[in-house]
């Protein structure tokens, strides 16, 4: 008797086979179903009972934390893997399901670098919202592949009770929608390339709830129609129901068949994702070994998520091996941490539970244990070029204060914020060990709850957090003269003047099309990209660094122990770009010119000690003269609620210091975009609930900072300096 072969053996046997893999991701606007999408692959491949998938109740086995269960929404990120038969083939899909709300989505920027291709499921009654337009910005900034399935059709045939017709009208403008949004949002050689379309089956439409779904070249090939589906809800119980979905039209067939059909493997795919996401020298062996997927090269894997578990305190990274073949006992080599490691344990996602295997090759997503590093670590075997930095598309805006019930418990604390801020690198975590003010700034108010909630319950530790503080950045309105400042002995002297960096350079640092970093290797790419946002060539070749959104220009001319002192002058740069002359807060959108300096010939004269307080007090002195100023940050919602609602909702939004951008009717509803402070949103869901009588939901569009109006400056900057404990003349 032939003994059957276990989930895990054949996932072992699939890794092997590059060409047959598909790494892949689910992404949607919340509440649109990838979670109970999830549970219906893992029931298919037998690794959860199918009478539970999709259920609220029993089943949602990628919800591994309680708030998970307890808010019904996907907090973290999960890996799961499957084996899938496809025209006779076997096919190993690699999935990340991830979070919809907006205060989760550095898992969904971070889940990109990991994958070629996603799922972005569009609710069929809500149709495309804000989020999904975001989740699709991060799949494009990575050269993810969007396919588009549309879920929650029950909810046309049951609740709106469309014919075939009008389902199909509504599917077309669903599909309309997304195509745009593609064509607004992709570059311009995959704007066309990646529009999905029905007939070829790179649309799918379906219930994960229900676990159906429908395409058109599965239509054809198993003879079932849209007419049998809608006959199913008017003449079958639901143990009919079932098991006729499950005989022909099984929502995993419909859209792991479109997985492998339309998502590419990683050797395809590689060719044009390493371009975007690795800056190194592509013609080098290492270059070659990544565009090429290579299984012999040497080892490149990029870590996405870090998970410390909780028994052991064991970091286990999860991540894509782009190049070679990862091995238990490896030696590896970090490029970010500058440090050498062993592997102590390589692992593949068996279903959603992580199993150990003796190795594992180029173009899967795997994690391994024994390292200690940040997420978006390159990991080699000797020192190479590392993967660009995870961008993600919004900042953290709410920061709260944290502190210990009992003092005893405040080395704990410490250590706790720390395993924080290495397993979500969205919180930014500020220990202060002076004051013993320890601050961790999130993407709102929901993401902070979330992180105090789980420091309480999983790490054990009592903690209570004060009221939320905005976030601010520090910039300038117009150019400076050229400020002439000495160091402290008197015997150098800088000449540096700042002003506001351009808009679009600025936005095209932030969409990752100009990289951040010292300006070395691949420099000719950056001057080609500025020139194309209007820089002059002899500019783009003064670009000397590229931090946070600010630039530092380098205009000498010829001085020969510039090389001597040109590090120290760019620390003294970004310290102050951490940390500005108004209030503390990060600068931003600033572009400081090195104009010219005297150095002293003897090096004695000229360590750090003396240039850090020259160029700090140079950017203070350019600053105050070039208009310093605040930058709060604003976010634009979508505001929809019944039309009676329309006038209240008008007057919150001119209650906040809201600006109304667009209000316009659809059915019994109105639609309002707005653009509201940050500072004014604290509360915000409850105010709108009471405003609404809980009817009323909102949902983030964008974020950017502004100007502070000029009579909250002061009172504004008074407020942060009392409350970082800065002197008032300081």
């Amino acid at each position: 008797m032939v003994e059957k072969e276990t989930s895990l053996e054949k996932i072992k046997r699939l890794i092997a086979n590059q060409k047959n893999i598909r790494n892949v991701a689910t992404s949607a606007h919340i509440h649109h179903g990838k979670t109970a999408f999830t549970d219906n692959l893992l029931a298919a491949a037998g690794l959860m009972a199918a009478k539970i998938a999709g259920s609220l109740e029993e089943g949602m086995a990628t919800w591994q934390h309680a708030d998970e269960q307890e808010r019904l929404m996907t907090v973290d990120a999960a890996n799961v893997s499957m084996a899938h038969n496809y025209q006779g083939e076997e096919y190993l899909i690699n999935l990340i399901d991830t979070p919809g709300h907006i205060d989760f989505s550095g898992n969904v920027t971070r889940a990109m670098r990991a994958i070629d291709g996603t799922f972005v499921l569009v609710c069929a009654v809500e149709g495309c919202m804000p989020q999904t337009e975001t989740v699709l910005k991060q799949a494009l900034r990575e050269r993810v592949k969007p396919v588009l399935f549309i879920n929650k059709v029950d909810r046309l045939i049951k609740e709106l009770k469309l014919t075939p017709e009008g389902m199909q009208k509504r599917f077309k403008e669903i599909i309309d929608e997304f195509n745009s949004l593609i064509m607004k949002i992709a570059e311009p050689e995959y704007k066309e390339k990646w529009q999905v379309n029905v007939n070829d089956g790179s649309v799918a439409f379906g219930s994960a709830r229900e676990n159906w779904a429908l395409s058109v070249p599965f239509m054809k090939k198993k003879g079932v129609s849209f007419k049998d589906i809608i006959k199913l809800y008017e003449e079958m119980d639901e143990q009919q129901r079932k098991k006729w979905i499950w005989e022909n039209a099984p929502l995993y067939e419909v859209v792991l068949d479109m997985a492998v059909k339309h998502l590419p493997n990683p050797v395809e795919a590689q060719k044009y994702r390493i371009p975007r996401i690795w800056r190194g020298d592509s013609e080098s062996k290492f270059g070659q070994d990544l565009i090429s997927c290579n299984k012999n090269g040497e080892v490149a894997f990029v870590i996405t998520r870090i998970v410390i578990d909780p028994r052991s305190g064991k970091e286990i990274a999860a991540g894509r091996l782009y190049s070679g073949t990862i091995e238990n006992g490896m030696e590896v080599y970090a490029n970010n941490a500058g440090k050498k490691f062993r592997i102590q344990q390589v692992l593949v996602y068996n279903g959603i539970k992580p199993e150990q295997v003796d190795k594992v090759l180029a173009g899967n997503v795997l994690a391994i244990s024994g390292l200690n590093v940040e997420v978006g670590e390159t990991i080699t075997i000797s020192p190479q070029t590392p993967f660009e930095e995870i961008k993600h598309i919004f900042q953290p805006v709410i920061t709260k204060s944290i502190e210990v019930v009992r003092s005893a418990d405040l080395p704990k604390l410490i250590e706790v914020l720390r395993k924080v801020a290495k397993e979500d690198p969205s919180i930014k975590v500020e220990i202060n060990e002076e004051t013993g003010e320890n601050l961790i700034s999130g993407m709102g108010e929901l993401h902070l709850e979330i992180i105090e909630g789980r420091i309480k319950t999983e790490k054990g530790l009592d903690v209570k957090m004060g009221h939320p503080i905005v976030v601010y950045r520090e910039s300038v309105t117009k150019s400076s003269p050229v400020i002439e400042m000495r160091t402290p002995n008197g015997h150098n002297i800088v000449y540096m003047s700042i002003e506001p960096l351009e808009d679009e350079v600025y936005n095209a640092i932030e969409r990752g099309e100009i990289p951040e970093g010292k300006l070395r290797k691949k420099a000719e790419e950056v001057w080609k990209k500025l020139s194309e946002y209007g820089v002059s060539n002899d500019e783009a070749r003064q670009y000397k660094e590229i931090y946070k959104g600010n630039v530092f220009e380098d205009r000498t001319r010829g001085i020969v122990l510039l090389g001597e002192v040109i590090e120290s002058v760019l620390d003294g740069w970004r310290l102050v770009v951490d940390a500005g002359p108004l209030a503390r807060e990060p600068l931003m959108k600033t572009k400081v010119i090195l104009h010219d300096m005297k150095i002293h010939v003897d090096n004695v004269h000229r360590g750090p000690a003396q240039i850090y307080p020259a160029v700090r007090n140079a950017m203070f002195e350019g600053m105050a003269r070039a208009g310093a100023c605040l930058l709060e940050p604003i976010q634009k919602h979508m505001l929809e609620a019944p039309v009676e609602f329309m006038g209240t909702l008008t007057n919150l939004v001119g209650s906040k210091r809201g600006v109304l951008l667009d209000v316009k009717q659809e059915g019994a509803d109105t639609i309002i975009e707005a653009e509201i402070p940050v500072a004014e949103m604290i509360g915000w869901s409850n105010d709108l609930r009471s405003a609404t009588e809980g009817r009323g939901i909102s949902s983030l569009m964008d974020q950017r900072f502004q100007k502070l109006p000029n009579e909250l400056q002061m009172e504004v900057i008074r407020k942060i300096r009392q409350r970082k404990g800065l002197t008032e003349n300081q």
